[in-house]
């Protein structure tokens, strides 16, 4: 029923007030699964995850394997094949490299089936002009995700990430910005919420995964940047 105010007017009802942006949910309690856990970019964000309180299960095509890197990482790491890596976390990273992408994720949609998957793969050439970016067919390797797993809710984040300080225990925070894509905006904020979790990092929301391809191809130029200047470069959004 409309109300009215004392002059008999219709009222013009109140709009609820805007969500704040950097009103993230509590993720502490999730189980991570890092996919390819057990190389460089995988193991570092397990490990920083993990250092930072949170449960993190690393997955290889071979359980031993992935049990190895877990009890070298410590911090509660569990290592399991990457089905049963799969199985027991809420949200799972995707941090295997690009010619194993389509065929894991194609071996694994039952699995994956109703989780948050985040895709920090970055389709890359290397020649003897340095790393260029490849366009996949569907657009990008999060596109090729969402396409491989229509039952699961995709996401894309973690591209800019340097393993060498991922991994370096010296370090104690990630001076840099993570850009979170997505559909949705609960799982997005859940992807930036759990940045968050790793002291100096910030996910910052970047669009659908349409503008996925633009954010994995930069990761060229900072390959080219860290070549020049022999540095770990990383991303700053500013003015947000």
């Amino acid at each position: 029923m409309t109300s009215h105010d004392a002059t008999g007017t219709a009222a013009t009802p109140a709009k609820a007030p805007a969500k704040d942006p950097w009103d993230l949910p509590d993720v502490s309690g999730l189980v991570v699964g890092v996919l390819g856990g057990t190389g460089d970019q995988g193991r570092g964000l397990a490990y920083r995850l993990a250092r930072a309180g949170q449960k993190v299960v690393i997955g290889s095509r071979a359980a031993d394997r992935a049990e190895a890197a877990a009890a070298e990482l410590g911090f509660g790491v569990e290592g399991a094949d990457n089905a049963e890596c799969a199985r027991r976390s809420d949200i799972v990273i995707v941090a295997v490299p690009w010619d194993g992408h389509a065929p894991t994720l194609e071996a694994l949609r039952e699995e994956l089936a109703d989780k948050i998957v985040v895709d920090c793969v970055n389709p890359l050439g290397f020649d003897k002009k340095g790393a260029y970016a490849l366009k996949p067919e569907e657009g990008s390797a999060a596109e090729q995700a969402a396409a491989l797993l229509p039952g699961s809710r995709v996401t894309a984040a973690f591209h800019h990430l340097s393993a060498v300080l991922l991994q370096d225990a010296s370090v104690e925070e990630i001076d840099t910005d993570v850009m979170v894509l997505g559909e949705s905006r609960a799982d997005t904020d859940v992807v930036q919420a759990l940045a968050a979790r790793i002291p100096g990092m910030r996910g910052v929301f970047a669009g659908r995964l349409r503008n996925a391809h633009q954010v994995e191809s930069l990761v060229a130029n900072l390959i080219s940047a860290n070549r020049r200047y022999k540095a770990h470069a990383g991303l700053r959004v500013t003015d947000v």
